[in-house]
């Protein structure tokens, strides 16, 4: 086996995550990062997608579940990993972070974040 690891970094959505009623009617920015292990070997050697795992398809599963609101950042992120595992059986380990951009916090806040590692 040939680990790679596979990253999609920054990816950002609009959407209706929250536990304040006016986060679920507003919404907010999100930004979504995600690496995960694959065997790369057979990809490397034949050069064929049918041989890894397609990040076209991972982004699209991400959207996916991303458009379904959740009031915790930890249920979306459980929904995340959840649906990547149904769909992709091959992915070895994973890291997930999903970041609220300028959460309403009272005050000046980049971003609030929350990790899963999931092996």
């Amino acid at each position: 086996m040939r680990k790679t690891v596979i990253e999609l970094e920054n990816m950002e959505f609009y959407a209706f995550h929250g536990h304040y009623e006016e986060e679920q009617r507003v919404g907010n920015r999100f930004r979504v990062d995600l690496a995960f292990e694959v065997d790369g070997g057979e990809a490397a050697r034949s050069d064929e997608l049918a041989c890894t795992v397609n990040y076209v398809d991972v982004y699209a599963c991400v959207r996916e579940q991303m458009e379904v609101n959740s009031h915790l950042l930890e249920h979306l992120s459980q929904r995340i990993v959840l649906a990547l595992r149904e769909r992709f059986p091959t992915i070895g380990g994973l890291r997930l972070k999903v970041s609220k951009l300028a959460p309403p916090l009272g005050g000046q806040v980049e971003r609030v974040s929350l990790v899963t590692v999931d092996e």
